[in-house]
């Protein structure tokens, strides 16, 4: 036995005593001293894996025995008769018939009333022609306004088109007539008498035509081509024209897909008088834009590179004023689970065209005295999430910053009483607007639900943080929340039922009398408000429904734009008669 072997067994009895030793609680351990020889060095010995298929060593393979089958086949008699099948009836629903036209009427409280008339024929295998015509007014009636507060909007809209093999085309003439009031007057800071307010002609009528085209190729490089002249003018002594055209290429070369759009947009105008009748008002703006871009695809990722070009000739009165602008136009798409659900992103920027048709049309109220100029979105930059959390069960999810130069803020307009301008939007009832940089931090998130092919939901909202150079990021609220359902409850009867919320805002407002020392200037607070709406429908046959539709069915007395209630309660009842010629 060999010296160290002799030390290890020594070693293992004196710590088998110390073991035995510390069962007894009293008893004293007391000290000892271990000398180590040799640092233990373990090893690990070969290992011999199994082999998957192991090799058979026998000395002797005997080879397999060939066997041979017969098959004896005999008659036997059967007296068994299968029956016969017969396919299961299935119960088919009766198509519901399509119908080319259609007529709508309405008529509810505050003297509302809501007409459409749609029309289309086909001429030819390839040729249609079509016609819209809309009509929606009410006669006013809101609480505490002094100010006639009625409205009506009225339009006409024509199309002839055609579609062949190679391509597809149609032409558009249409027409619009629209009255207003301007019937918010800030009574909550100003004193006005009935004789005031007698001498007030609040009332703005808007005139808009438009002639348009669409041309879209079929096996071609240049791919959808769309222009649209369109002329607008008010009462007041204020006109605009505006013609824009927009063709775009697409054509592939080794796997590689490329394609660009270009823009030509042009607008130009005139006000009669600026708001403190001190000149006239003239614009206009030319903006060329090419935007070419190369699209890349593998596997599941997807990047649509690019860029936009813009080149901008302006004049406002006397100053002219030319510009040249690069914006980045990248997005790209993912698909992490197949269709079910997919990652995207993206970083876009553009130049955006500002007209008093447009400011008109976003708030009725402005004043035609208009400072206008083109918009410079910097950029926009997002990242998001979509897809399916079930098969009936959407999502969309998103976050974006984006910078703005020259971003238009409305803003509710200056009561000077030593205003030599005596129109009735000078009496602060009207907004202009100032124009200024914004930055801004979006969240949205959106879900849609398809319960059965008979009820579907869908609930969105968008929150929203602003940084500018203004006091306040002027009438733009930082929450926007709705969400709608829509029931089929029988084959005869349908109903469904939206609301939506909308956050506090910001506005000012600016009063001044020769009696004041300085002006009464006053940010205020538009509170939030939200709005429930819902709609009834009964399908008498297959041509006539009537319906009933309840807006505001909280009766909330809320205000759009600052010193604007809107109607209470409104309900509107009617039917639609489906037709053919």
């Amino acid at each position: 036995m060999s010296k160290t072997f002799r030390y290890i067994i020594a070693a293992s009895l004196f710590f088998t005593g110390l073991q035995t030793f510390a069962q007894k609680k009293d008893e004293n351990i007391g000290t000892e001293v271990v000398n180590v020889v040799k640092p233990y060095t373990p090893t690990i010995s070969d290992a011999f894996k199994v082999k998957e298929t192991p090799v058979i060593e026998d000395d002797v393979n005997t080879d397999k025995e060939e066997i041979k089958y017969n098959i004896f086949s005999f008659p036997v008699a059967s007296t068994f008769t299968p029956a016969k099948g017969r396919a299961a009836s299935v119960d088919k629903e009766a198509k519901e018939r399509i119908f080319k036209n259609y007529a709508t009427l309405g008529v509810g409280n505050y003297g509302t009333v809501n007409g459409e008339l749609f029309i289309t024929e086909n001429i030819s295998n390839t040729d249609y022609v079509g016609g819209m015509l809309r009509h929606l007014s009410s006669q006013g009636g809101i609480e505490g306004v002094k100010l006639d507060d009625k409205y009506y909007d009225t339009s006409l809209d024509l199309t002839y088109g055609s579609r062949t093999r190679d391509f597809d085309w149609n032409a558009d003439l249409g027409y619009k007539h629209q009255l207003y009031n301007w019937y918010g007057l800030p009574t909550e800071f100003v004193t006005f008498t009935d004789d005031a307010i007698k001498l007030i002609d609040e009332q703005q009528t808007y005139q808009t035509l438009t002639l348009g085209a669409k041309i879209g190729m079929k096996e071609s490089v240049l791919e959808d081509t769309s222009l649209q002249f369109k002329r607008f003018w008010d009462t007041h002594g204020s006109q605009e024209n505006r013609f824009f055209v927009k063709p775009a290429i697409n054509f592939e070369v080794d796997n590689f897909k490329f394609k660009s759009g270009f823009v030509v947009d042009y607008v130009g105008g005139s006000f009669e008088k600026d708001y403190f009748d001190t000149g006239d008002i003239s614009y206009s703006y030319l903006n060329f834009g090419v935007q070419p871009s190369i699209l890349l695809q593998q596997d599941d990722l997807s990047v649509q590179a690019g860029a936009g070009f813009f080149y901008s000739v302006g004049k406002f009165n006397t100053e002219s004023e030319n510009k040249f602008y690069i914006f980045p136009q990248v997005k790209a798409s993912y698909k992490l689970v197949g269709d079910i659900m997919i990652a995207y992103a993206g970083a876009e920027g553009t130049l955006k065209q500002n007209t008093f048709a447009d400011f008109a049309d976003e708030n009725k109220f402005v004043s035609p005295t208009l400072a206008i100029a083109p918009t410079n979105q910097q950029y926009d930059i997002y990242v998001g999430l979509k897809g399916k959390l079930a098969n009936t069960v959407t999502f969309n999810v998103r976050g974006s910053y984006m910078a703005e130069d020259d971003k238009a803020f409305f803003m509710s307009n200056q009561y000077e009483t030593a205003n030599t301008n005596t129109e009735g939007y000078t009496y602060g009832n009207s907004f202009g607007v100032v124009y200024d940089n914004l930055t801004t931090i979006s969240v949205f998130g959106e879900l849609k639900m398809d319960f059965s092919k008979n009820a579907t939901f869908g609930i969105n909202g968008t929150f929203n943080s602003f940084t500018t150079d203004q006091a306040e990021a002027w009438n733009l609220p930082s929450m926007k929340v709705g969400a709608n359902l829509d029931v089929n409850i029988t084959k005869k009867w349908y109903a469904g039922t939206n609301v939506f919320f909308v956050g506090e805002r910001k506005d000012q407002v600016y009063y001044n009398d020769i009696s004041l020392t300085e002006p009464f200037v006053k940010t205020v607070t538009l509170d939030s408000y939200f709005d429930l709406n819902a709609h009834l429908g009964y399908k008498y046959n297959e041509r006539l429904t009537g319906f009933l539709k309840l807006n505001n069915i909280a009766n909330q007395q809320y205000e759009r734009w600052v010193n604007y209630p809107v109607q209470g309660f409104q309900f509107l009842i009617g039917a639609n008669y489906k037709f053919d010629f």
